[in-house]
Parts: structure tokens; sequence; C-alpha cells
């Protein structure tokens, strides 16, 4: 099933081309409200600077998209970065890239790759989760079945938010939507149905080194 693409953790990257610095911001926002003072923040923040160049998506289908050439000749800028976001799956992510003039003129088609090039050095330092509808399970066993389960998880690339034993043992795990009912079926196969398998609740989640985010 297809993901929602989000930047988890931003960054700051840099390039230099033809004495030109160029620093890229990418910073998650979830409003215009927060991507227009996250684009304030840098402008003050490099008030000095030539040009602060920006773009951003909000919504699940990009339902609000805004660039800026911040004095860039048309179209060489804003537009070129907002291209990178769209055409990386992004949503719910803004972008500056700062510019410090070095004094040698790129032209048009210099431009547009160098902004774009920046993004994409934006894109590669931050942590970008995406994240898919599921649900969350809670498995009731025996100590029979654990192991039979953790199989399964394990080899389904499943999830698990805990496992607690006691006299029973209760696994919590989340899975994706398109993929409830074939791991249902295989821990009640595994167990004999044995298994008290309740679904907990929809949710949204992703992955991020190994832990499930929510």
């Amino acid at each position: 099933m297809e993901g929602f693409k989000i930047v988890y953790e931003g960054a700051v990257a840099e390039i230099v081309e033809k004495k030109s610095r160029f620093i890229a911001y990418v910073r998650p926002v979830n409003t215009e409200d927060e991507a227009t003072s996250f684009i304030d923040e840098i402008k003050k923040k490099h008030w000095d600077a030539r040009h602060n160049c920006s773009a951003f998506v909000i919504g699940k289908n990009n339902e609000l998209t805004r660039c800026s050439d911040d004095g860039e000749p048309s179209g060489t800028a804003g537009k070129p970065m907002l291209e990178v976001l769209l055409g990386q799956g992004l949503h719910n992510v803004a972008v500056v890239v700062t510019r410090y003039f070095g004094g040698v003129l790129l032209g048009t088609g210099g431009l547009v790759r160098a902004y774009q090039a920046a993004v994409k050095e934006g894109i590669l330092a931050s942590k970008v989760l995406e994240k898919f509808e599921g649900a969350m399970y809670k498995v009731e066993t025996d100590y029979n079945g654990i192991g039979k389960i953790q199989y399964i998880l394990a080899k389904e690339n499943i999830n698990t938010l805990g496992v607690d034993y006691s006299d029973k043992v209760v696994v919590e795990f989340v899975v994706k939507s398109d993929e409830e009912g074939k791991i249902v079926k295989e821990i009640t196969e595994a167990t004999a149905g044995k298994a008290g398998i309740e679904r907990v609740e929809e949710l949204v989640f992703g992955v991020v080194d190994g832990e499930v985010i929510l």
C-alpha cells in the first residue's frame, strides 16, 4: 500500500556552486502558519543573504503548495525547489534555501540546478518517515504459542510495541491495513485458534530505526 511520506526530523545542508553558498533548511510543518513562521525565522537569521527562497507542501493530497523566488529570476528557485519536494513524494514539509552570492552569475539553468541540488542535500540529511494506515493488535497466548507468533511477526516484518510475560504472554503490534487479514489468519492457524486476538484501534504509524512512531 502507498504510504504518506513526511520529514520526521529536519536538517541543514550546504552546497557551493561557483563560489555562491546555498544553505538548505528543511523542517516538518502541518499548517501554512507554521511554514510562514519557519520561512520568516530563516530570513531573520540570514538577513544579510542575497536571497532566501522557499517552498512548502501541506496536506495528504498536496492541498496547499507555495513557493517563492525571493528576488531570483522568475522560476529559477521556488518552483524548482517545490518540484523536488513533490517529486520525492513528501508532505507537510517546508524548505528554505539561503543564497550568499559569490560574485559569479550562474544563469537560469545553473540557478535551477543549484537550488534543486541544495534541497536534495537537505532532504538526504533529514530523517524521512513513511506513515501507513493500519491497526494495533493485542494477542494473548500461552508459552507454547509465543514462539510461533514471534516467528510470524519477524517473518512478515511486523513491528511489536511490547511483550508482557506473566501467566499468559501478551504481544502488542501494529500492522498495515492491507496486511491485517493475512497476519490474523497466520496467527490463528499457527496456534490452532488458541490465541486470543484483539483489534485494539485503527491508527497511522511509521517506523524509524526500528521504533514505531504513532
